[in-house]
């Protein structure tokens, strides 16, 4: 078994101003996020400078935002908020989906693409390889706060959550995450998309491997204690959530290159 490193979640504390390291984690996602598309620019579209770039990545973060909020509400605690409304604003207790993220950023893109001439999937294409570095950071996040973990097991890395009133042994699910939503899935992107790709299948491919990873994952995850699991033991509500992803996912691919020959990649 390994020790859980002892991580204050305060990463910064200024009188009664406290600011989280879960927080910082957002800051490192898009500003990683920023950097990378200001590299990957010139070949997205020579006309648009930073401040463009910058327009589009205050958008999407607010789609994340938001929609992660939301989409928390929505899909996994919806009566304890119909109960007490004032919850959905206290976001520094906690609570934020990545598939109600996800919408919000399809919603944000769709809207900037509208503003800005660019076609859905042309900006999704795009953005698609660098949302990993937010999921990743937002996993190690996840880890530093000792939530999220994983079921009771005795493989040789199981540490002991400060969180858990039960004080057992168990997965670090919050690394195993991190290592497939983040580290895995950037790398998968960011090399497929350098070759050129017809429009959708850079999307196509980050919702069917996320959707696959995060299913693989939900089996070793305590899941969240309000919601239980769903059916058989095992079926999680990420996991029902990630199965349209994957189909969609596949479906993209299979129409991207089926519809159109090979375009410029981003």
């Amino acid at each position: 078994m390994l020790p859980y490193p002892q991580i204050d979640p305060v990463a910064i504390a200024l009188g009664p101003l406290k600011i989280h390291w879960y927080g910082l984690m957002y800051l490192v996602g898009i500003g990683g996020a920023w950097l990378l598309a200001s590299r990957r620019l010139e070949r997205f579209d020579s006309t648009w400078n930073k401040d463009k770039l910058s327009d589009l990545v205050f958008w999407v973060a607010m789609g994340v935002i938001l929609g992660g909020r939301l989409g928390y509400v929505l899909f996994y605690d919806l009566p304890a908020y119909i109960a007490e409304p004032a919850k959905i604003l206290r976001v520094w207790e906690g609570g934020m989906s990545f598939h109600g993220g996800l919408i919000g950023v399809m919603l944000s893109t769709w809207w900037f693409g509208k503003r800005n001439g660019k076609s859905f999937f042309e900006l999704m294409d795009f953005i698609a390889p660098l949302v990993p570095i937010g999921l990743g950071a937002g996993r190690i996040g996840n880890f530093i706060n000792a939530e999220l973990w994983g079921k009771a097991t005795d493989v040789p890395w199981a540490m002991v959550f400060p969180t858990d009133p039960q004080q057992l042994a168990r997965h670090p699910s919050q690394l195993y995450q991190f290592a497939l939503e983040g580290v895995a899935l950037f790398t998968i992107l960011w090399f497929y998309s350098r070759k050129p790709r017809p429009t959708m299948a850079v999307s196509g491919m980050f919702a069917a491997c996320y959707g696959v990873f995060r299913f693989i994952v939900e089996f070793v995850r305590v899941p969240d204690a309000q919601l239980g699991y769903l059916a058989w033991g095992w079926l999680t509500m990420g996991q029902v959530l990630c199965v349209p992803m994957i189909l969609a996912g596949l479906g993209l691919i299979a129409y991207a290159y089926k519809r159109q020959p090979v375009q410029g990649a981003v």
